[in-house]
């Protein structure tokens, strides 16, 4: 199976070179949403994401509604605390992409209505606003590769003796 997370103009460096290093090791394409507040040539995003940027396919987009009109008639999930539905309760399909806004605002508002049957949340307490971006992606990566019986990745290690 194969997954895309989508990172709309993401703000914080190190979260995405961690990101970037988490769709490296699970195989999943990341999509970047344009503007970005940073370069991806930066020291900060290189050394998140190790020596795992030349494993990555990584698509840049230069807006949302390219971003949109690219991923129409797929299956796309928008991540959200405004969202009424948990990350476990939905399917995600092949070829699905998963859409994270913003650290400091999350996805805009226009496109949550307009996509609202669409979007997940991650449970946390009440008082809080939101997780941290990069994990996240991982938490809603990870189950969307638990349903997809984690196909194409190595479950088992083997200890050196």
């Amino acid at each position: 199976m194969h997954y895309n997370i989508v990172l709309v103009e993401p703000e914080i460096p190190q979260n995405t070179g961690n990101i970037a290093r988490t769709c490296a090791c699970t195989g999943a394409s990341l999509h970047i949403v344009k503007p970005m507040m940073f370069e991806l040539d930066e020291k900060h995003v290189k050394r998140a994401g190790l020596d795992y940027w030349p494993l990555l396919d990584l698509r840049i987009h230069e807006s949302l509604d390219d971003f949109l009109r690219y991923a129409e008639g797929s299956p796309v999930r928008f991540a959200s605390t405004k969202a009424d539905k948990s990350y476990s309760e939905v399917e995600y399909p092949e070829n699905c992409y998963i859409v994270f806004g913003k650290e400091t605002k999350g996805l805009p508002e226009w496109l949550l209505r307009d996509r609202y049957s669409d979007c997940v949340r991650i449970p946390m307490r009440k008082t809080l606003r939101s997780l941290n971006l990069s994990n996240s992606v991982a938490i809603i990566l990870y189950e969307a590769l638990r349903q997809s019986g984690f196909e194409g990745l190595e479950e088992r290690g083997e200890l050196i003796r």
